[in-house]
């Protein structure tokens, strides 16, 4: 469902009535006049579509995890805030950039069109800029020929499966942040789908290595065994970015976790 899409509408529907009332009907009605229905339940909802379609559009957008590609940073069920304006003002609907203000960095955490199907978005972190050489190579990565540092941590215990995971914490850019491997599962990355740029990417028996193309962007889940990502359905194109996540404002399973992600 494209939120963005009916937003619109109904914001074109209700200023109409909005625009006919006050410069023909109002003008018409008694002061004491009772409205009609149109305007009741019409263009009298124009300003707060008005608000709410600017607040999504053009500054911050909600949205809900809903899987576990991104734990340990994320877990199912956190409500979080995405930043529309910090990679650039985009018209809304048709995701055109007007105003360069910043572009995604190593480490971010970006939600984005996901490539296979714009319809829905998906959540991932920043790993490859234009032009880098990402290499996942026996669960380990690689940027430029330069392994990502990594510390081991405590082992992470998933509450409802209950396993561990081996848990590290990794320095992306100027972000440190942790993420998960499973010893037990295999490295390689199987070769199932024939993307955009697929020439960039060489698959073999340890994983995958892409060189990221002009105006795209490689993504990786922080779980990494248990994350569908660009080592599966190739590069995210600069169109299909939709904001930056940078707060969670809501987990009704656990309210500790608000304000927990940055």
């Amino acid at each position: 469902m494209n939120f963005a899409l009916i937003l619109f509408v109904l914001l074109v529907l209700t200023g109409a009535l909005y625009t006919l009332d006050v410069l023909k009907f109002r003008k018409l009605r008694a002061k004491d006049g009772k409205e009609p229905l149109w305007v009741e339940w019409g263009a009298s909802f124009f300003p707060v579509i008005l608000i709410v379609f600017v607040l999504r559009s053009f500054l911050f957008e909600p949205f809900k995890i809903p899987s576990g590609s991104m734990i340990p940073t994320l877990l199912v069920g956190d409500f979080i805030l995405v930043n529309k304006f910090t990679y650039g003002i985009r018209l809304p609907v048709i995701n055109k950039k007007i105003i360069d203000v910043g572009s995604p960095q190593r480490g971010d955490v970006m939600v984005f069109r996901y490539p296979e199907d714009p319809s829905l978005d998906y959540i991932k972190r920043v790993v490859g800029l234009p032009g880098d050489k990402i290499a996942y190579q026996n669960k380990r990565l690689t940027i430029n020929g330069e392994p990502v540092g990594e510390k081991k941590v405590a082992d992470y215990l998933h509450p409802e499966r209950m396993y561990y995971s081996e848990q590290y914490v990794e320095q992306l850019g100027q972000v440190e942040h942790r993420m998960l491997n499973d010893i037990d599962a295999p490295s390689f990355i199987p070769e199932t789908v024939r993307f955009p740029h697929r020439d960039h990417c060489i698959y073999n028996h340890s994983g995958v290595i892409c060189t990221v193309p002009p105006g795209h962007y490689f993504m990786i889940g922080d779980n990494r065994d248990n994350s569908r990502d660009s080592r599966f359905w190739g590069f995210v194109p600069e169109e299909n970015i939709v904001g930056k996540a940078f707060f969670i404002w809501l987990n009704l399973s656990d309210f500790g976790r608000i304000g927990s992600f940055r």
